[in-house]
């Protein structure tokens, strides 16, 4: 087993993984911006170091910088969490070729995945649904127009670099496709300095339904169930739980086996995610992305298959077996996560701020990842995540009530935060149903 980690990250997943390697014995290190210095994945790490000011750009994407502390602390091995340099292949192959261990896909799996295109590409040529589009970025405006008349409007305009539901647009007719097209290249120019734009069809209403996938160190991919993700906001998500309740067994079973062939197909090792919209109606998914780390929402994941994702990270990374029977996997019991937000309730606006009061709920089956405690600054620097609350029971019912209480007794002062907006969700009968899907919060405003 990897003996000293450095993770490079901060907040809630930083202090997360910090917890899986301390119980395994394993050296951890954290690195932190000058705007996270009181943080309390700092002071949770057996050693920490200061890469930089708040600007992401010279301390959490700073790979010279990450490195460097790498070296100083004697790390043997690098966990990049989600964002930041997580999927970024050129930091995984530069942490591989200076002797490290890098936690994650390799380089090539991270760059395949990378490109929309080249990766809706592969999985239509392994045998994954994909959603009717076209195979090549559309080379200018009027390649863009033709494409749409084939595939037929509505159109989702994608940026092909893009991920995380950043860069995307949905044009109704040919007007709106001009003006979504040049704001979405615009935008994937700008963050990404790609601006390769996808065109596909867009289903208006439909479900975000995801697959844990795990390569093994046998080389063997296995997948750890699905989680339902279609409570968001502008495409960023808000709500997950495991099992979904659109997903009968018999749809898991095709859904799984989609999921463990596209890993195959770029040999996949370690955790990632294969993304996909299934249409309510008729059972049918499609393919919308890999995501190539460990996911936010991996905690529904661990209570349902009773598994430590962060440890099968490491175990994978230091060539070790798994530590369930890959061939004896099965749900049990139910779990959600509520994304706690530093943002108002209604428009969902960023509202950082220094934390006067906070109170995390307890209980049986409730389970806070947070990145701060009372007294911290939120500040406006980063990903505007507070905590994570995971609530788990033997079945959804039991879950929904438990979350109630959770919500309730969340106390925080300060900074805007979107606990309102659960409390809301958690009354609602469409999301209580389970029959929902992606327009929920929209009609919820």
């Amino acid at each position: 087993m990897i003996e000293s980690l450095l993770v490079a990250n901060r907040g809630e997943i930083a202090r997360r993984i910090i917890r899986t390697a301390k119980r395994l014995g394993i050296r951890a290190i954290a690195v932190y911006s000058e705007a996270d210095a009181d943080l309390p994945f700092v002071a949770e790490a057996d050693e920490a170091v200061l890469i930089g000011p708040p600007n992401p750009a010279q301390s959490y994407r700073n790979a010279e910088a990450i490195l460097a502390a790498a070296k100083a602390t004697g790390a043997q091995a690098i966990h990049p969490g989600y964002g930041f340099l997580s999927e970024n292949a050129e930091f995984a192959r530069t942490v591989e070729s200076s002797g490290l261990i890098w936690v994650g896909p390799d380089a090539d799996a991270i760059t395949a995945m990378g490109d929309k295109i080249n990766a809706r590409n592969l999985m239509a040529a392994a045998g994954v649904p994909v959603a009717p589009g076209i195979t090549d970025p559309a080379a200018d405006l009027d390649a863009a127009v033709t494409a749409a008349a084939g595939i037929g409007y509505p159109v989702m305009v994608k940026a092909a670099a893009g991920g995380g539901g950043m860069g995307m647009g949905v044009a109704v007719d040919e007007a709106a496709l001009r003006t979504e097209y040049d704001k979405v290249r615009a935008f994937a120019e700008r963050m990404f300095g790609d601006g390769s734009v996808l065109i596909e069809r867009y289903f208006p209403r439909v479900r975000h339904v995801e697959v844990q996938i795990l390569g093994l160190a046998d080389g063997r991919v296995v997948a750890l169930g699905e989680r339902e993700c279609s409570v968001q906001r502008r495409n960023q998500k808000l709500v997950e739980e495991s099992p979904s309740p659109a997903v009968s067994p018999e749809l898991r079973s095709r859904l799984l086996a989609a999921a463990v062939r596209a890993g195959e197909a770029v040999s996949y090792r370690n955790a990632g995610t294969v993304e996909c919209l299934l249409d309510p109606e008729t059972n049918e998914f499609f393919f919308l992305e890999m995501n190539t780390r460990l996911q936010v929402e991996h905690p529904v994941t661990e209570y349902v298959y009773g598994v430590d994702l962060v440890e099968e990270q490491l175990r994978v990374a230091s060539g070790l077996a798994p530590t369930f029977d890959p061939d004896a996997l099965a749900p049990s019991g139910h779990a959600i996560e509520l994304r706690i937000n530093a943002e108002d309730p209604k428009r969902f606006l960023p509202g950082p701020g220094v934390i006067r009061t906070w109170v995390e709920p307890t209980g049986e089956g409730v389970r806070v990842d947070s990145g701060y405690t009372e007294g911290n600054t939120v500040t406006p620097f980063y990903d505007s995540l507070l905590a994570k609350l995971i609530i788990s029971g033997t079945t959804r019912d039991e879950v929904l009530e438990r979350a109630k209480a959770a919500v309730a007794a969340f106390q925080i002062e300060g900074p805007k935060n979107n606990v309102p907006f659960f409390a809301e969700l958690l009354t609602n009968e469409e999301f209580l149903s389970g029959a929902y899907d992606t327009g929920i919060v929209s009609r919820m405003r």
